[in-house]
């Protein structure tokens, strides 16, 4: 079951939740070509932990930047892996998180849009919990105004496909375990849709996911994201469902086939005169459930041998 709590200002970020032990974390920044962010985002990471009870190593993974970032996480206090080329930001991730000494893991983007004072009380939800995501759905949250209605869509999308509400599917900010990203490992991606598919794989999974309101600052300078991944991420939110779930898409499919050939066939009857049409949709939609049947028992031997 997933649960949405509300930005706790009252609490000190230095005293941890009741049953919530300081364990040592490993937070992990993925930077490309942000040389004028990566300075200001390591100081305030540091700031914010320093000041915590929670140990913890700070890595920054370069993904092959060509605007002098590397030379601008060498000037501060981080550790830095460096990625021969640009590889994107999942693989990104995936190669801080190989990399990383410790069980729990922090993600967070190096272009400050995240609230990094979060972490800390992000760290006290995750004792209860497998994933603490951060939700962008606080009161000042600055996506632009082009990107909403892809997310507004994706979203419902998602919701649907997952049978329960996602605050923030993509959410860069979150708290998780090491040996969930390497269970999962073979399903991410290596670009932007490492988020959204381990997001998809503990819900459809049944783990515990919390959702963590934050605020969204402006970012500065240019976004790496572009129009095309839309299409993109519609495609890894259905193939992720379809992979752990399948008859949540099959079954819906077909029943849009078979209602629209059984009305076509009411009409038919009417007219004395059987259509191709009617018979054809009839008989693709069971064609559809039977392919959801037999993905569906596949899903299921696949699961049970992982376990």
């Amino acid at each position: 079951m997933t649960a949405i709590s509300t930005v706790e200002m009252e609490r000190s970020a230095t005293q941890p939740a009741q049953g919530a032990e300081p364990r040592p974390i490993s937070i992990v920044v993925p930077a490309y070509n942000e040389a004028q962010n990566i300075g200001a985002q390591i100081a305030r990471i540091r700031q914010v932990m320093d000041s915590s009870i929670w140990p913890y190593e700070l890595i920054i993974v370069d993904d092959g930047s060509t605007d002098g970032t590397p030379g601008e996480v060498l000037r501060h206090d981080a550790r830095l892996i460096r990625q021969p080329r640009n590889f994107g930001y999942g693989a990104a991730l995936k190669k801080g998180i190989a990399e990383a000494k410790n069980e729990w893991i922090v993600i967070i983007d190096a272009d400050g849009t995240y609230p990094a004072e979060e972490i800390p009380r992000m760290l006290e939800l995750a004792a209860e919990n497998d994933m603490v995501v951060g939700a962008r759905i606080g009161q000042d949250v600055n996506i632009p105004l082009p990107r909403r209605p892809a997310k507004w869509v994706l979203a419902r999308l998602s919701g649907y496909l997952a049978q329960q509400p996602i605050p923030d599917l993509n959410s860069g900010l979150r708290v998780l375990k090491r040996n969930l990203v390497e269970k999962y490992e073979h399903l991410l991606p290596d670009g932007f849709s490492f988020t959204t598919t381990i997001t998809l794989a503990l819900l459809c999974n049944h783990y515990r996911v919390h959702y963590h309101t934050i605020n969204y600052a402006k970012r500065v300078g240019a976004s790496k994201i572009r129009a095309g991944h839309a299409y993109q991420f519609m495609m890894l939110i259905l193939r992720t469902v379809v992979y752990f779930n399948p008859l949540r898409v099959f079954l819906p499919l077909g029943l849009i086939l078979f209602s629209l050939g059984l009305a076509k066939l009411i009409y038919d009857c009417f007219l004395w005169n059987l259509s191709e049409s009617a018979v054809m949709c009839i008989l693709s939609a069971v064609i559809i459930w039977c392919v959801g049947l037999l993905a569906d028992q596949i899903s299921k031997i696949g699961m049970s041998i992982r376990r």
